[in-house]
């Protein structure tokens, strides 16, 4: 059967079932071919490795085999900010985005909410804590991103938003934070001289150090996304051997790429300046299946 053909009835099968017309119509299969790998596959069409492993609800991105059908879903950029809040760019056009809430009715899926709103399914699953196997319950309140203009016409929004400061990407909720102390035994990846927890939707700690001091990575592993994200400057995210996922934000430059593998102590970037706070900050957040854990005593190799 030629391709043509193939993506035709395909299609045809496809329209069969309401839930997955979108896929159709709007994303690209892909038949892996020798050599090619998830990586080289975002880079190619030019979509964040997390969207795509999530797109295609793969466990493992490392067991993909020659000849597998991958979708490529349709290019939504969608970046989280320090307060929930997210730049999302569509199609070139960059628009203010706040959070809210969607209510879950019969027939949805994780996909549709996240077409629904234009986000990224791993945003999606990111801000409401949920695992790749997470069933969606009738009636259940799901946090989602919307345009600022179009945050009114939304169900379930509040209509009392918080009070947001400046930040790098223009707007941020206030930050909450808790002061913690320096435990010389604890490795961070820069010489800290102040610490402090995150306390709100974002659990983990914000360290202060020297401007353009070298930061280094805790463990070894494979970084799998490399690029700026707003109100955190740019950000060098490691998936850890164990599985377990460290955020390194606050640069302002990146020693890395995506796809990278590092070992640890390596160089991931140079710390900058934290417009709120106007400190050299870094942001260190940690996640163990999704779940934020305490930085302090994440494991370090």
């Amino acid at each position: 059967m030629t391709t043509r053909r193939y993506l035709t009835f395909a299609c045809l099968l496809l329209l069969l079932s309401l839930p997955l017309f979108h896929l159709c119509a709007q994303d690209t299969i892909h038949v892996l071919k020798k050599g090619e790998t998830l990586y080289s596959l975002a880079k190619t069409y030019g979509i964040p490795f997390a969207d795509l492993v999530a797109a295609n609800k793969l466990v493992d991105a490392g067991k993909v085999q020659v000849g597998q059908k991958i979708v490529i879903p349709q290019k939504v950029e969608s970046r989280p900010s320090a307060g929930g809040e997210a730049a999302v760019k569509v199609d070139g056009a960059a628009s203010e985005r706040t959070t809210s809430t969607h209510v879950v009715e019969k027939g949805d899926t994780l996909y549709g909410i996240a077409r629904k709103y234009s986000m990224s399914l791993s945003e999606l699953r990111i801000l409401n804590k949920l695992k790749e196997d997470s069933l969606l319950k009738t009636g259940s309140r799901l946090v989602v991103t919307v345009p600022v203009q179009e945050k009114s016409v939304v169900a379930g929004d509040n209509p009392n938003p918080p009070a947001r400061k400046p930040d790098p990407g223009s707007n941020t909720e206030t930050r909450s934070l808790i002061a913690g102390s320096i435990d010389s035994r604890v490795l961070w990846p820069v010489r800290a001289k102040e610490l402090s927890y995150l306390d709100g939707k974002l659990y983990g700690v914000l360290l202060t150090a020297e401007r353009s001091e070298r930061v280094l990575s805790l463990t070894d592993g494979t970084v799998v996304s490399a690029e700026p994200y707003r109100g955190f400057g740019k950000v060098a995210i490691v998936q850890a051997p164990t599985g377990l996922v460290y955020v390194y934000g606050g640069n302002e430059s990146l020693s890395v790429k995506q796809g990278d593998r590092i070992a640890p102590g390596s160089e991931l970037g140079r710390l900058g300046m934290d417009a709120l706070s106007g400190k050299p900050q870094l942001f260190l957040f940690v996640y163990k299946d999704n779940k934020a854990i305490d930085p302090a005593t994440a494991p370090r190799s």
